[in-house]
């Protein structure tokens, strides 16, 4: 440890110089957390858009405010830049890139890929390299550790390497970086000893864990508890459809209980970068060591057939309205995967107007949070549709509102009085409007 020393007193002085690779919903909170710490911050991506957006002092992530970019630029700790060059300036280089699946719902590492490449060719002695994008175990000390030792130096004597799982909650304003407690593990023993150090710098508490593996099994299995108990109440909720009951009211009497239940509730599907994805991570890996785990693949079927239930809801609501759905004009009530939120990533929402576009329904969408359709996988002929306004005049010309997310900012008593028919994914309805709840359809 004693070669690292140095470093370990430039981390304590805010001296280290700290570069984020990704400045996305997980990167650009990470930059502003150690900015405003007074330590020197260089944050990367390939993205140019972005880079010159922080350097003009503009933010493009909602729930962050231009404010505090504006402030961490002009004090001079916080940089940005589409060249990587920078890398091999940094003390610390943490990387935050996407990892999504492809289309056969594997594991895309390329991101991770090519930003391990990237640092390979800057990297230099007495660095450490953290990764925090969300993985199977086994991806730090194997695909990431591999590539930075084609550099000729290797981990441990040369640099150090080490995982801490993101824990990025949109729109929650008590989610900030240094309120969350952060999970840590390192490769060996001295890279967890100094990731920790320098987490302890912004964050009110670290976790240690034992190993890099440990720590990126901590992220998956956070995510595939919620993916789990997400697609119990998703099942509940089509069974107590089929018996008459109303899956809202039993939710709401069973979460009087104060032990041994935890509140989930029903929805149109999942969304966001972690929930959709992070089961099938583990459920991918878990094969390598010849176990199927059926659980987690259960959950994730449910799950991604819940677009599809809520839209044969909404035909069956048509149908008895003696409307087809090819012809009929449909408004998409919210875009983005949660409430309150911009973030349209993995959003059953853009899943649910393609499958209804195929039907042949004309749509439109409202969301306060998205004016216009951003460029996905799920949207690439979509990109550039914009929200229409949320009158009682427009209303009215729908013949059918589908409620996807539950913004708050939305007048819904409005939307039920003026609609020709409403269906209701969220049970905003149920649980705001309870005296309106025989005019609603709950998918």
């Amino acid at each position: 440890m004693k070669e690292y020393d140095d470093l370990l007193n430039r981390i304590r002085t805010h001296e280290a110089r700290i570069g984020i690779i990704g400045l996305g919903y997980v990167g650009l909170p990470l930059a502003l957390a150690y900015a405003e710490k007074n330590f020197p911050v260089t944050g990367f991506d390939v993205d140019s858009v972005k880079t010159d957006a922080l350097m003009r002092g503009e933010s493009y992530i909602g729930h962050i405010a231009s404010t505090r970019v504006v402030a961490a630029v002009k004090s001079g700790f916080l940089k940005a830049s589409s060249r990587f060059d920078g890398l091999k300036d940094q003390d610390a280089i943490m990387i935050c890139v996407p990892t999504p699946l492809t289309p056969q719902r594997e594991p895309d590492m390329s991101y991770i890929v090519n930003t391990a490449r990237e640092i390979k060719t800057r990297l230099r002695r007495r660095q450490i390299v953290i990764l925090e994008s969300t993985t199977y175990p086994g991806t730090t000390d194997g695909i990431l550790r591999e590539i930075l030792e084609e550099s000729g130096l290797k981990c441990g004597p040369d640099f150090l390497l080490a995982f801490s799982p993101e824990r990025e909650d949109p729109g929650n304003p008590d989610s900030s970086v240094g309120r969350i407690p952060k999970v840590v593990g390192g490769v060996d023993a001295d890279s967890g000893d100094l990731a920790q150090a320098l987490y302890d710098a912004v964050v009110a508490k670290t976790v240690r864990v034992s190993s890099a593996r440990t720590a990126e099994a901590v992220k998956l299995t956070e995510n595939i508890f919620r993916a789990v108990n997400i697609a119990l109440v998703n099942e509940l909720k089509i069974v107590y459809d089929r018996m008459g009951i109303d899956v809202w009211e039993v939710i709401d009497a069973a979460a009087t209980k104060p032990f041994g239940f935890m509140r989930f509730n029903p929805g149109p599907g999942w969304g966001g970068h972690c929930i959709p994805l992070d089961p099938f991570y583990l459920s991918w890996k878990s094969r390598e060591y010849g176990i199927v785990p059926k659980f987690i693949e259960l959950a994730g079927e449910i799950n991604t057939d819940m677009p599809e239930w809520v839209v044969n809801k909404l035909a069956s609501a048509l149908n008895q309205a003696r409307k087809p759905v090819h012809g009929s004009r449909i408004l998409i009530l919210g875009l983005a995967y949660k409430k309150d939120v911009a973030d349209t990533r993995e959003s059953p929402s853009l899943e649910i107007m393609t499958m209804l576009e195929n039907m042949g329904a004309l749509i439109a969408y409202h969301d306060p949070h998205v004016p216009e359709v951003p460029m996905t996988r799920h949207s690439p002929g979509r990109a550039g549709m914009r929200s229409v306004q949320l009158t009682p005049q427009t209303v009215a010309t729908y013949d059918a509102v589908l409620v996807v997310t539950d913004h708050t900012q939305v007048d819904y008593a409005m939307v039920a009085n003026h609609a020709k028919l409403v269906v209701d994914s969220r049970g905003v309805y149920h649980q705001r409007h309870p005296d309106l709840k025989k005019k609603i359809i709950q998918a």
